[in-house]
């Protein structure tokens, strides 16, 4: 079954000290920030409601990517100097690999501090 946008959301909001927040006319989550609100992004639902960008380190998108296509992309020229990848919602096996996806972004741009307290998230 296909994960959704309502999955992402579900999933980003319900990680410590993350918040929504719309951004070039798409919803954008956030962790961190005095406010809540104004954090470092670690997951963007493209307009379209079919894929995301997550954090990622750049030496590892070319070996996600060649693994599996169908499922990880960039946009040439858009994502080439930014530590991001695309992720296709309809190639996700699952709510539990969507889950992984988006910690592991929230894990990059967490305070550290807030990853630390998090052990369960890996931080």
């Amino acid at each position: 079954m296909a994960t959704t946008a309502q999955d992402v959301r579900a999933i980003a909001l319900s990680l410590p000290g993350s918040s929504e927040k719309l951004a070039w006319g798409m919803p954008t989550f956030r962790v961190g920030g005095k406010d809540g609100k104004n954090g470092k992004i670690f997951v963007a639902l493209a307009d379209d409601d079919t894929s995301i960008g997550v954090k990622c380190p750049m030496e590892e998108r070319a070996e996600l990517i060649a693994a599996e296509p169908e499922k990880f992309f960039i946009r040439p020229g858009h994502d080439d100097n930014y530590a991001w990848l695309r992720v296709r919602l309809a190639a996700v096996q699952d709510a539990a690999e969507l889950r992984s996806i988006l910690t592991d972004s929230w894990l990059q741009a967490a305070p550290k501090r807030l990853a630390a307290a998090h052990p369960e998230l890996g931080g």
